[in-house]
């Protein structure tokens, strides 16, 4: 995915946080939200964002969280 293609991170951030607000506290789509959230708000790129989530802890978190952040950039083109 080139990331002249995909939306703002601080676009990203908002909708992820949004999400993580509705989700029931205690849930993994509450944790996958929230990290992506906190992971756009501090990064400047797709790739950049990707990249760290590449890194989550714990790792049941982590492939949610990165499919999560393309089915963002894809539905915000």
């Amino acid at each position: 995915m080139s990331t002249t293609s995909t939306p703002d991170n601080l676009e990203l951030a908002t909708t992820a946080r949004e999400m993580a607000d509705q989700a029931p506290a205690g849930s993994l789509e509450k944790a996958v939200a929230g990290s992506v959230a906190i992971t756009c708000a501090t990064t400047r790129t797709y790739q950049e964002a990707i990249d760290v989530l590449g890194g989550i802890q714990p790792v049941e978190v982590r492939r949610p969280a990165i499919e999560f952040l393309e089915r963002l950039a894809v539905a915000a083109r």
